[in-house]
């Protein structure tokens, strides 16, 4: 290595030595460190000089739940695999836990050895912290208000027959409200996911004419008096997303019809392939969108939630799509009503 490339090596370290709750090491053989940042007894809990001749003095502050996971990461001196992560609980000397993720890249030379292993540890605490409260907050949502509510329905339904038609109208609102209710719990979860995520979720390939029908199909049950106009076939494409793709579009096949001012609903769907991507437009026949609120009605920008306008369902469908790499928008439909569009990057068929 030349002095150039040794000088950038040690100005790259440098800029770890000055971050907190980050710590970046090296390795070229096993057992032993060559390189410690600053940072790394603010991460570990435990003076660098303590450690650095003897990776598995890391073991003795590492909670013993995961001790057996450290233990396989240390002694696996030739991972399989160009990059490898792991979170583990660490204890400190007060007894208090933070949890540590690491992640490691392997360097290989021209044939294939491994010369040095280059590592960050992060202090991911308050991210675990935060993860648990909303995981908390979805049970509740999700099981004790959605239960009860369930269970409210259930006996509205038995005293339906009971209702005479001047009590009809009070009744469907309540009925319609508590609807409405279950489904935000729905909502609720799928933010939940979304924020603990913290704009890096999973994504896979995704059947997403595939998805789009089978909310389709829901919906028509859910709304029997709206019409859901679909082409006859959709193309059979892929994209990256996951599961959560179909909480987009419940969203805005809901939105469309929910927000509809006419006796019967019109909600046309089509999904087409345009130039590397893939275009879902979902129109309705209501009263539409004023521009002024085409972009405020998903909280884009930096007001988020806070944008006037905007609900936690169209919000939730932009922050999705944006991190599946793609964009929504509204558009004003003919005559009446709006086109609600998501564009999703398209994925190469790799079989062809």
């Amino acid at each position: 290595m030349g002095n150039s490339s040794l000088g950038q090596s040690r100005d790259f370290r440098s800029l770890f030595d000055q971050l907190d709750g980050v710590a970046l090491w090296t390795a070229t053989e096993p057992g032993k460190f060559d390189y410690l940042s600053d940072g790394f007894e603010g991460v570990w809990g435990i003076p660098s000089e303590e450690v650095k001749d003897d990776i598995t003095k890391l073991l003795e502050v590492t909670h013993p739940e995961d001790r057996a996971r450290v233990r396989a990461h240390i002694e696996d001196s030739e991972p399989r695999f160009p990059s490898q992560s792991y979170e583990a609980r660490v204890v400190r000397p007060d007894g208090s836990v933070r949890w540590v993720l690491n992640r490691q890249v392997v360097i290989r030379d021209r044939n294939g050895e491994v010369t040095e292993a280059v590592g960050i540890s992060t202090d991911i605490t308050e991210q675990k912290r935060r993860e648990q409260e909303l995981e908390m907050l979805n049970r509740i949502v999700r099981h004790d208000i959605r239960n009860d509510l369930s269970v409210m329905l259930g006996w509205l339904e038995v005293l339906r027959k009971h209702v005479d038609d001047e009590g009809q109208d009070a009744f469907d609102k309540i009925l319609n409200g508590g609807e409405h209710i279950v489904e935000l719990t729905e909502i609720a979860r799928d933010y939940a996911e979304t924020v603990v995520s913290e704009g890096e979720l999973s994504v896979e390939p995704t059947p997403v004419c595939s998805v789009l029908e089978t909310e389709l199909s829901l919906r028509e049950e859910s709304f029997p008096d709206a019409e859901f106009v679909v082409p006859e076939s959709l193309p059979d494409v892929q994209v990256a997303a996951n599961s959560m793709l179909s909480s987009v579009f419940r969203n805005l096949l809901n939105n469309a019809v929910q927000h509809n001012d006419k006796d019967t609903p019109v909600v046309e769907v089509t999904c087409e392939q345009r130039d590397g991507s893939v275009e879902v437009r979902i129109a309705d026949n209501g009263p539409g969108i004023p521009d002024d609120q085409k972009e405020t009605i998903f909280g884009k920008g930096e007001k988020g939630l806070d944008s006037p306008g905007t609900g936690i369902g169209l919000y939730l469908v932009y922050t999705l799509v944006s991190q599946y790499g793609g964009d929504v928008w509204a558009e004003d439909n003919d005559p009446t009503g709006t086109v609600f569009v998501v564009q999703l990057p398209e994925l190469a068929d790799e079989s062809a």
